[in-house]
């Protein structure tokens, strides 16, 4: 049984859901909700609805001393991954004493580009995975690695509750990587001071001119969100299959972009102040300084449901929509711990664990929803899978680098 403020938010959020996928035209749009399904009983019943995480796979033995087999579980994030993992970790450990998972934290904007590339000179030195076995980022880096034949592929015959997983899904990353959790980049806003909402990218363009230093977006170099506001910029008036390529020629069709979101220097927060990381805008909208951000919805849910946030804040999203979809982990190829690393993995995409996705991180659960609780379930009707998704490879670190010379240092 959902207690009834859980209940009330999960109301909210599909609400919120159906208005974002509405939003997002011909893109099916799914929100993140918190479904506080933690507790013993939709645990048990998840185990029961698609296998228990200790089902499938080759269990990691000891060590030769006896000890537990430990890898090194590297990933980033803003302080709501953390708090993730450092639910689940424990929980897996409790049930799975033969493994040990050890946590690497890289706050977001501090060290994820550094870890894939340790991972790459690592190979290339021929020191397998560089410690490294198993590794949370962005779509980005995952296409990255399969260029450069860093992951391992990824079957049910050693993570049986892969098969959980939507199968279109893991066949768009070529089984290379396990899609945990989604979550979608919306605009967070104070409803006592935005009354309607701009639905699309111009109408958000003439609000922040007619609203000078109330928006502010961060640094896209240190933040989804930001990033995300940047990029939706530059590909406004491009063909939509644009934002699935990673060809450079791309670059010069870039200049009217840059051109706007330099124009707009002057009207966003400070007269051209870009706060650091995805928690920086949130500040300053909890702070109200400003009135309406690009914000992760999982992020702004959360602290909307524990007050961070003021009551008033609401999220809404444009059309198109701006960018959003699952966070995968990826386990490299040449990393010595697979059987460990598979045997978490296969309890990452629990019922169990996935409930604590969707409690801890209002996001959308990893594995198909058949798969969950039925309160889960119920929370999510209505809400289709799917993001529109931005798929550029390696011309991200471009338009960070052009940003900032374009953008931020003018």
């Amino acid at each position: 049984m959902i207690r009834t403020k859980s209940a009330l938010t999960l109301m909210t959020l599909t609400t919120v859901a159906a208005a974002m996928l509405a939003g997002c035209g011909n893109s099916n749009n799914a929100d993140s909700t918190n479904a506080n399904a933690a507790n013993a009983g939709s645990a048990n019943a998840g185990a029961a609805n698609g296998g228990a995480a200790n089902a499938g796979g080759n269990a990691a033995q000891t060590d030769a001393s006896g000890k537990p087999v430990e890898f090194n579980f590297y990933f980033t994030g803003s302080e709501n991954v953390k708090n993730l993992w450092d639910t689940l970790v424990p929980m897996f450990e409790k049930d799975h004493p033969n493994v040990k998972v050890k946590e690497v934290y890289l706050p977001s904007g501090t060290g994820a580009q550094p870890t894939y590339d340790r991972i790459l000179a690592a190979k290339k030195a021929g020191k397998g995975s560089g410690g490294i076995d198993l590794y949370e980022d962005g779509l980005s880096n995952v296409t990255q690695g399969q260029k450069d034949d860093l992951w391992e592929t990824l079957d049910s015959a050693q993570i049986a509750n892969l098969a959980s997983v939507d199968a279109d899904t893991l066949k768009d990353v070529a089984n290379l990587a396990i899609p945990y959790r989604s979550s979608a980049v919306v605009l967070a806003y104070n409803s006592d001071k935005v009354k309607t909402p701009p639905k699309t990218l111009d109408e958000l363009f003439a609000w922040i001119k007619a609203n000078p230093e109330r928006f502010a977006y961060n640094d896209p170099a240190t933040g989804g969100a930001g990033s995300s506001f940047v990029t939706t910029a530059l590909y406004d008036k491009l063909p939509e299959d644009a934002i699935h390529s990673n060809d450079p020629s791309i670059e010069k069709q870039w200049d009217a972009g840059f051109a706007t979101l330099k124009g707009l220097g002057k009207y966003v927060y400070g007269k051209g102040i870009y706060p650091k990381k995805n928690q920086g805008t949130l500040d300053l909208l909890i702070s109200g300084e400003v009135d309406m951000i690009p914000a992760w919805s999982d992020m702004a849910l959360e602290q909307i449901g524990n007050g961070q946030l003021p009551a008033t804040t609401k999220i809404s999203q444009i059309t198109p929509g701006f960018n959003g979809g699952p966070t995968y982990l990826m386990v490299p190829k040449l990393s010595e711990k697979k059987d460990a690393v598979n045997e978490f993995l296969n309890f990452v995409l629990s019922p169990e664990a996935q409930a604590v996705v969707v409690s801890k991180m209002h996001g959308f659960p990893g594995i198909q929803l058949s798969s969950m609780p039925q309160d889960i379930q119920d929370s999510f009707k209505g809400v289709a899978e799917g993001f529109r998704t931005f798929n550029i490879g390696d011309l991200g670190n471009d338009i960070n680098k052009r940003w900032q010379s374009d953008v931020a240092a003018q």
